[in-house]
């Protein structure tokens, strides 16, 4: 299996470009893993918010494969713990169906009820609201986290 970060929007400001590739970094040493970043929308200033959600959606949309198991980082979501997110990936690693895992970070406006509706998991890092690179990175840190806590290693303490 394999883990992609779909992401909207920028490609970050420099002050978390440096632990976001450290984590992705840490990450690849236990699995299969890519950022694929999609352009934000030129001139939105011309689009209503629902319209920025569509059209940020739908280009997500479009990477997802039949296969992939699709997990949207919302606030609405479901909250979990690092040792939960742990048993979360592992019970999705044995799933033979799956050829990757796929974590999606939407725009500055989040996702379209469309995509919402078929997304396999939707999950909450936090119900307060943060920049967008500091999600990337807090979410690469507990996805990095998880892999030790499966891994039985020294990182996270309970």
């Amino acid at each position: 299996m394999k883990i992609k970060l779909v992401i909207s929007g920028k490609a970050g400001d420099d002050m978390y470009k440096t632990g976001i590739a450290e984590y992705e970094a840490r990450i690849k040493r236990y699995i299969p893993f890519e950022t694929i970043r999609i352009p934000g929308i030129k001139n939105p200033g011309k689009l209503s918010i629902p319209e920025i959600k569509r059209i940020d959606s739908a280009k997500m949309s479009s990477l997802f494969s039949s296969t992939d198991i699709v997990v949207l980082l919302d606030e609405k979501g479901k909250e979990m713990t690092s040792s939960g997110l742990a048993k979360f990936l592992s019970q999705r690693f044995h799933s033979v169906s799956s050829k990757s895992l796929v974590f999606a970070i939407g725009g500055a406006y989040g996702f379209d009820e469309l995509i919402l509706s078929k997304a396999d998991f939707i999950l909450s890092l936090s119900q307060m609201t943060f920049p967008h690179q500091m999600i990337r990175l807090f979410f690469l840190e507990q996805l990095y986290r998880a892999f030790t806590i499966i891994n039985h290693e020294s990182y996270h303490h309970d």
